[in-house]
């Protein structure tokens, strides 16, 4: 250690040099421009995403935080901020969530409600509304090749991953079904078209490797189709649910 009539060694100079590097830093950080701390803006972000019960839009964001505030760029520092570490910023369905790194998964399975598990024919099922939407129950039953219990969608429907979107403008007006946010947040998709497509299928031994060299996996429409038509009536579509369940009952359906 140096007195006061010692000069400070390089080790010292160097030591004062970091810590002068550090302050710098640090004031750089949570200081704009003109001055106006950022600091407390990053971590209102944090909390409300933190506090959130399930993925917040940025609308709602913006409504939360102060005027002027780039929500924008705040969340993609945040998310570069938490990129690598066990809980990560993540995009979903046009909404943000905080949620544990996928690579630690198998370190968390013991700690996690186990999840339900669903029959082969509610998976197919899954499937055939993912990648064809909007698609009507004849038409799922056409492409599985044997007919669909109506208690296999209602229990889709149940976990909040499949809807009634509308109704084809054909006979009978069948309803058409499509996916949800809750079925996009679940399976880490930004968007349905966020899903894998025929190589990656192919590449994960999903897809039979002698497969027509036109075979096209089917990309799900997002918007109405133009045969068919939104359901705005709710005494409708509990008028159709009950027939539906009350068709389920008749003989000659396997799930």
């Amino acid at each position: 250690m140096s007195n006061k009539n010692t000069p400070p060694s390089r080790v010292e100079t160097a030591a004062a040099g970091i810590e002068d590097d550090i302050i710098n830093l640090n004031e750089r950080l949570v200081t704009r421009g003109d001055g106006e701390a950022i600091g407390d803006d990053m971590r209102l972000l944090e909390a409300l995403l933190f506090a959130a019960v399930e993925p917040i839009d940025i609308e709602t964001l913006r409504e939360r935080m102060p005027d002027g505030c780039d929500v924008g760029a705040l969340l993609a520092r945040l998310a570069r901020d938490y990129a690598g570490r066990g809980v990560n910023l993540i995009r979903v369905a046009d909404r943000w969530r905080f949620q544990t790194a996928v690579d630690l998964e198998h370190d968390l399975v013991d700690i996690r409600e186990a999840p339900r598990k669903l029959s082969k024919a509610a998976l197919e099922t899954l499937a055939i509304i993912a990648y064809h939407q909007p698609v009507t129950r004849p038409e799922i039953e056409d492409i599985r090749g044997v007919s669909v219990s109506g208690g296999t969608i209602d229990v889709l429907m149940e976990l909040g991953w499949v809807r009634i979107r509308g109704r084809r403008r054909t006979p009978g007006r069948p309803v058409t079904y499509g996916t949800t946010e809750n079925f996009l947040a679940h399976f880490n998709l930004e968007q349905v078209t966020d899903l894998p497509g025929r190589d990656d299928l192919k590449a994960a031994g999903l897809l039979d490797a002698r497969l027509p060299k036109d075979f096209e996996v089917p990309t799900p429409m997002l918007s109405m189709d133009i045969d068919e038509d939104p359901i705005e009536d709710d005494d409708e579509d509990s008028e159709f649910m009950m027939d539906f369940m009350e068709d389920d009952e008749k003989p000659g359906l396997d799930g």
